[in-house]
């Protein structure tokens, strides 16, 4: 893989192009590689901050009972969510760049325990609704914490900590449906959200005691800052690579997550108990987080995402033949791929954050913001077409654009050279 060119100063090329006065050189944050417990607290704010946007999802009908909600009144919650989510990636997660990124992560923190309580209390839709999305909001969090684990890295191991602090961030997602539906079976659905204010106190606390300080490295206007995004995107044809493929991978990733429970249902007969427990063979995929990083530090990340997106493709190319095998079989196969294709795309997911936090340390948390909104066009186009695949044409039809999207990524990490 060939060498990157890295500017002399970043903090001040990065100042000077945006048109605002350099900062004064300043040594790097950390020399040596953060402990590991700095890292377990990373990889657990990431996961909890990530998990607060799935609580909603297996908890809709007793949401919809207890909220006096119809059916489509109440899935206006998680589309709610997410748009918060998306809408905070781009506006939110480029401050980390502005700020110090730890007064960022623990402004984040007290504003999404405070949302969490918001939909834990609300008494009604309207307000439920109101606190849905500013919780996707808040809930970029996660995406602030990360680019602070590669601010904090030596180079020499930036891809095996951005792993194992993304491993924390995608088992809070896998693993975010199971525990909400146990917590609501056990003891209510308020529960869930006063249970997850609780932990983030937790944790917030935590990072205000070992979380240490992250100097600004773009001090300029908001303005300048949101419309570097566009220069950036224009700049870095490796970044526009990274968040391409991995958006066609989060298309496959979400079309097989957004129809599976409907599919078991209507093939084998299966309820939301067992759907949910397939994310816990999802998080057995996350696991891929920690090994990519290592393979990217040693024999490069474009390495990872060839093998990653490789992966992904056949999982799905298998996973197409299930329609014809007898129920046992098939729900075995469903499993075994459901590990493999996760592999796939977390592995994928590491390098390319890899790829682009080496492209300008400046703008680590603008970069990220791109690259995560890239995934987030992705889970969207794949939530929609996924189900309208289902409901037209089938399984067959699913796995095919799952695997077609697979494959696309493939083609387009084939073609590049970071």
């Amino acid at each position: 893989m060939s060498a990157l060119p890295f500017p002399s100063d970043p903090a001040r090329t990065a100042a000077e192009r945006l048109g605002a006065a350099p900062p004064p050189t300043q040594k790097h944050p950390a020399a040596a590689a953060p402990s590991s417990s700095l890292i377990v607290l990373m990889a657990a704010s990431a996961g909890l901050g990530a998990a607060s946007l799935y609580y909603s999802q297996p908890i809709l009908a007793p949401l919809a009972e207890d909220l006096h909600a119809s059916t489509g009144h109440i899935g206006a919650v998680p589309m709610l969510t997410q748009l918060g989510y998306a809408a905070g990636i781009l506006l939110l997660t480029p401050l980390g760049d502005r700020f110090d990124r730890r007064r960022v992560i623990l402004t984040k923190f007290v504003l999404l325990v405070i949302t969490l309580l918001l939909n834990g209390f609300a008494p009604g839709l309207a307000s439920f609704l109101v606190a849905s999305a500013l919780l996707g909001l808040t809930a970029t969090l996660a995406q602030d914490v990360v680019p602070m684990a590669a601010t904090l890295s030596p180079p020499a191991h930036r891809g095996r900590i951005v792993g194992q602090v993304m491993t924390g961030l995608l088992l809070g997602i896998l693993l975010s449906r199971v525990m909400s539906g146990v917590i609501a079976d056990l003891f209510g659905w308020r529960w869930v959200y006063g249970l997850a204010a609780l932990a983030l106190s937790i944790a917030g606390l935590a990072s205000w005691r070992w979380l240490p300080a992250s100097p600004p490295m773009a001090p300029t206007t908001y303005t300048a800052l949101l419309g570097s995004l566009g220069r950036l995107w224009k700049e870095q044809p490796a970044l526009r690579r990274a968040a391409l493929a991995q958006g066609l991978l989060a298309v496959a990733f979400s079309a097989f997550w957004s129809t599976l429970a409907v599919m078991l249902h209507q093939r084998f007969g299966l309820g939301s108990a067992v759907s949910g427990a397939f994310g816990l063979a999802g998080a057995a995929g996350a696991l891929a987080a920690p090994l990519a990083g290592r393979i990217a530090d040693r024999r490069g990340p474009g390495v990872v995402t060839r093998l990653g997106a490789l992966l992904t493709a056949l999982s799905f190319a298998v996973m197409s033949i299930t329609p014809w095998l007898d129920r046992g079989p098939a729900i075995v196969l469903l499993v075994v791929l459901a590990v493999t294709f996760d592999f796939g795309v977390q592995a994928t997911l590491v390098a390319h954050q890899t790829i682009v936090y080496s492209l300008d340390p400046a703008a680590r948390s603008r970069l990220n913001a791109l690259l995560f909104t890239g995934m987030f066009i992705g889970m969207a186009s794949g939530a929609a077409l996924g189900s309208l695949l289902l409901a037209e044409w089938g399984w067959v039809a699913v796995t095919a654009l799952a695997a077609l999207a697979s494959l696309g990524a493939l083609l387009l990490r084939l073609q590049g050279e970071d």
